[in-house]
């Protein structure tokens, strides 16, 4: 199936989709890889590529987009706050992140909600969707259509690399970038992907650090997705940020997006924005996502709450430097060859040993 893209869309299957589904026990409805590029996504991307593709974004947009587990909350909440809420006043400010500032493409990975069950529970993500959307049919996609009805000043979320959007994106829109280390990418990843009931990840670690490098896990190839981005880095609507150096000196990069955002706020402002999306106050909120969706009379778990009681939740740690812990002298030497193979050549820096102290 060729997308508007220009990209030829193939199912997964044979022994491929065997031994993904027996490691990815959430991936039930099926996966697409995507040609050129090898972008691995859910079978349902195809239903909204188009209208991705040919989304109106507007001037006072800004696009949050990382690969996943790289700061993609900690920015939104940080990018949203800085344009919607810098005297931490409002009162959408208790709204789940991915409610108030929509998972741009998350329609692509979650059960096809109908109008009626909409209509008839009560849910941060429905009831949102009832008063930014009015007369809009839950069918045609939730999240998608918040990102079309929000009011300005939209911030919103991907995942989904530059060559999958609108080629107008960056005449248009603001972009902030966020890059992460790999290897502290992967242990984040692997924890992600074994609470996330849409993954369920049930293999081993060292396997997941085969998916890694062979490409094969949602989103990938890594690489590729820095490397679209690190590309346009010179952009004036791009401002590429790196994990590592907002962990390390929050307020001097908070300082430069401000810059970057024309927001124009006090030194007391960002001082409080800086507190306000601290990994502390964040993790205390614990409104990054919404915990279940009804669908129908069902209520849709999105996280293993075993295993978050067991090994923690969608905030876990918020460390740089935890892949010392988790990768083998193996894995490391693995994960080493591959960063030398696809990143050395494209002139990224990554910091891999700051102190969280």
């Amino acid at each position: 199936m060729e997308l508007i893209t220009g990209h030829v869309a193939n199912p997964i299957d044979g022994f491929e989709r065997d031994k993904l589904l027996n490691d990815f026990r959430g991936y039930t409805k099926g996966l697409i890889r995507l040609t050129p590029g090898r972008w691995l996504l859910s079978q349902g991307f195809t239903n909204f590529a188009s209208r991705i593709y040919n989304f109106q974004h507007k001037v006072s947009d800004v696009m949050v987009m990382t690969w996943p587990k790289c700061g993609t909350t900690w920015m939104q909440e940080i990018v949203w706050t800085m344009r919607n809420n810098p005297n931490l006043d409002n009162p959408d400010a208790e709204l789940p992140i991915d409610v108030k500032s929509p998972y741009f493409e998350l329609d692509a990975f979650l059960p096809q909600f109908k109008t009626k069950d909409v209509y008839s529970a009560s849910n941060p993500l429905f009831d949102a969707f009832k008063r930014w959307c009015p007369g809009r049919q839950a069918e045609d996609g939730m999240y998608l259509q918040l990102s079309e009805c929000l009011p300005d000043h939209r911030v919103l979320k991907t995942h989904l690399p530059f060559s999958l959007l609108s080629p107008s994106l960056l005449d248009i829109t603001k972009v902030v970038y966020v890059a992460r280390n790999p290897k502290d990418v992967i242990v984040s990843y692997h924890h992600h992907s074994r609470i996330n009931r849409g993954q369920a990840y049930v293999g081993t670690f060292e396997d997941f650090v085969q998916y890694f490098v062979d490409d094969d896990l949602l989103y990938g190839p890594y690489w590729s997705h820095v490397e679209e981005a690190w590309k346009r880095r010179n952009h004036p609507n791009l401002h590429f940020v790196f994990y590592e150096d907002l962990k390390k000196n929050p307020l001097g990069e908070i300082r430069v997006l401000d810059s970057f955002l024309n927001s124009n706020l006090t030194e007391a402002q960002l001082e409080r924005i800086v507190r306000y999306t601290s990994f502390e106050e964040m993790q205390g909120r614990g409104n990054a996502v919404v915990p279940d969706v009804p669908v129908g009379s069902v209520q849709v778990k999105v996280f293993d709450e075993k295993l978050i009681r067991q090994e923690g939740g969608f905030f876990r740690k918020g460390e740089s430097g935890d892949w010392k812990s988790k990768l083998t002298p193996d894995m490391d030497a693995k994960v080493d060859q591959w960063i030398h193979k696809n990143l050395d050549g494209l002139g990224i820096k990554f910091n891999y040993e700051i102190s969280n102290k």
